[in-house]
């Protein structure tokens, strides 16, 4: 019965220092950071201004591409007033998306930083589940960054379809209103993902920890004001173009 006790102990004081060290890279990364701050996010920035006008991209050409439902839709502030429960949903949707994204960096973090430090102290199939794991999550973090890209072109392109058929514009039209707002909007929600492919480039998924917490400060208030500019001004320029 000892040696299990043993085994316990000894796997509870490695996953201590796993969370201990993931602790110092982070901290310690927020210290360089600090000191040259706008270095950091020019290094994100531009990924993430790219995969955001590729979204954008892609929205217009399944918007192109989509036949429109021909029933009536509700467009909050131009068929019926804007309110703050629509104000609440588009934060709520935003709001998910950049946690499904902060997550891809946490299981960067996870992948290639604090499991193999775990995973060199243990043995036989405990050793080989901890060593899965780290593929695991880069699969999972592909398939995130996927899953996200996709989806969000084919809902917002059907949706952007129908919307453009009733407001008696052209798809390109649409997209020209909408950009004020859902392109810092975008730039602010791949933020964590561009992040994560800048460490991994540069093999320093120890500052993903650091980076989750920076790209998603950033990143809030961006979707507070977007929000607010989409439900409340985009209708206007919307409702200007249709005439």
């Amino acid at each position: 019965m000892a040696a299990p006790a043993a085994d316990g102990l000894r796997v509870s004081r490695v996953n201590e220092l796993v969370l201990v060290q993931g602790m110092e890279d982070t901290r310690a990364a927020l210290r360089r950071w600090n000191e040259h701050p706008g270095a950091v996010v020019r290094a994100w920035l531009p990924l993430s201004v790219a995969i955001a006008v590729a979204l954008l991209v892609a929205t217009w050409l399944v918007a192109e591409l989509t036949t429109p439902d021909i029933s009536l839709l509700r467009i909050a502030g131009v068929t019926d007033p804007a309110t703050a429960g629509d104000y609440g949903h588009v934060l709520y949707r935003n709001g998910l998306v950049l946690a499904l994204h902060a997550m891809a960096c946490v299981a960067g973090f996870m992948a290639d930083s604090s499991l193999p430090l775990s995973a060199a102290s243990r043995s036989g199939l405990d050793r080989w589940v901890h060593e899965q794991a780290g593929p695991a999550a880069i699969a999972f973090v592909a398939s995130a960054t996927i899953f996200s890209l996709t989806t969000q072109a084919y809902i917002i392109g059907g949706t952007a379809a129908s919307f453009a058929r009733q407001l008696e514009l052209s798809p390109a039209e649409l997209m020209l209103a909408v950009t004020p707002h859902a392109l810092p909007e975008l730039i602010a929600l791949f933020l964590p993902l561009a992040a994560w492919l800048v460490a991994s480039r540069r093999r320093r998924f120890d500052e993903l920890l650091a980076a989750t917490a920076v790209t998603v400060a950033i990143a809030v208030p961006v979707l507070l004001a977007s929000a607010a500019i989409e439900v409340w001004v985009t209708p206007q320029l919307l409702a200007a173009l249709a005439g």
